[in-house]
């Protein structure tokens, strides 16, 4: 039985790639990290030409070849224009919602490598002056970057180097309760890549050899649709997406467990597959739930559609406040891993 000691390990790793931005289309530096950290731990991995990670965990039966997958990518924003008085109109990369960024603080990142300070808020923000401020429509057309800086102008904007096009990213304020509770922006899905790593640190400390071929590719344009659509190594024959678990009204499943996805927006999962996630939680004492996510696309199906002739799961430690400030809880980490062990005999 895999022990807690790695769902301890995954939560370090987590904390460590929370604090490298990397929204949709501004990865480089959070794969090159991830690839390290498997190689550190054994593991031959490489970058792919699409910018992410191909690790490789070995394994026995090369011809019915297993491959997890998780992305590093997150939400983030982009300078869509330099306004009149020097503040930025973003538009979103991937979900990222307005109204959840409300008040955040942000960092424009320029092509010059330089990182400004500024503040997501409402065109007006001030309630003591907008009397509209609570019926306002929040918006990124309605809303903007408010620069911590002395900028009036277009001009002055520039002169700090920012331009159309420039990456902004935002504070994920990443917090561990003592009741083992965690929160913190884009736990979608980087905590699925530390529980990936503590899955790998498992193998490699214990010196296991999983009796089918393993892969992990840790994904980076996940949250705009095509992050699965390539790099699927010879001899797969199942794909797992190792993704956020859902709560909420309608589902069965807290952060303190692992959810089993049944089907998505996407359509459904491989019942052989969903059939034996739930045995592996079974097996290995795992608190799981099965769940239907009614607005939720992974990975695994962008890797459907790119062809391969594969079968298909979904698995993730349960957050709450999806694509806002996200929290989960220690104990769905370690429900994860268990079933990533049940379900490798591992």
């Amino acid at each position: 039985m895999i022990e807690r000691m790695y769902a301890e390990y995954a939560w370090e790793k987590t904390e460590t790639l929370l604090s490298i931005d990397s929204p949709s289309g501004y990865t480089a530096k959070a794969a090159a990290w991830v690839k390290e950290a498997f190689e550190k731990l054994g593991f031959s991995a490489s970058i792919t030409a699409k910018g992410g990670v191909l690790a490789d965990l070995g394994g026995k039966n090369a011809d019915d070849g297993l491959l997890l997958e998780a992305h590093a990518d997150t939400l983030g924003g982009m300078v869509a224009q330099i306004k009149g008085n020097g503040r930025l109109r973003l538009t979103a990369l991937g979900g990222m919602n307005a109204n959840n960024g409300e008040a955040e603080n942000v960092w424009v990142y320029t092509r010059s490598g330089k990182v400004i300070d500024g503040t997501l808020q409402l065109c007006n923000a001030s309630v003591h002056v907008n009397g509209d401020y609570s019926t306002a429509k929040r918006s990124f057309d309605t809303m903007e970057v408010v620069l911590d800086e002395d900028v009036r102008s277009v001009d002055d904007t520039r002169a700090l180097g920012i331009e159309v096009g420039d990456i902004v990213c935002f504070d994920p304020r990443t917090r561990r309760t003592a009741s083992g509770y965690l929160k913190s922006r884009f736990l979608d899905d980087k905590l699925s890549v530390g529980i990936l790593l503590g899955f790998a640190k498992y193998l490699s400390d214990n010196s296991i050899t999983p009796p089918r071929r393993t892969w992990v590719h840790v994904t980076v344009y996940e949250e705009v649709g095509h992050g699965g659509s390539a790099s699927v190594p010879a001899g797969i024959t199942e794909a797992i997406s190792v993704d956020m678990g859902c709560v909420g009204d309608g589902l069965q499943c807290t952060e303190k467990q692992v959810s089993i996805c049944a089907k998505d927006s996407g359509g459904p999962y491989s019942y052989e597959v969903v059939g034996k996630l739930i045995d592996a939680a079974k097996k290995t004492g795992a608190d799981y739930a099965v769940d239907v996510y009614p607005y939720y696309g992974s990975d695994v199906e962008a890797t459907l559609r790119s062809g391969v002739d594969i079968r298909h799961g979904l698995i993730g430690a349960g957050v709450y406040a999806s694509h806002g400030y996200e929290r989960s809880h220690m104990d769905g980490v370690y429900n994860t891993l268990k079933v990533l062990s049940g379900y490798l005999g591992v």
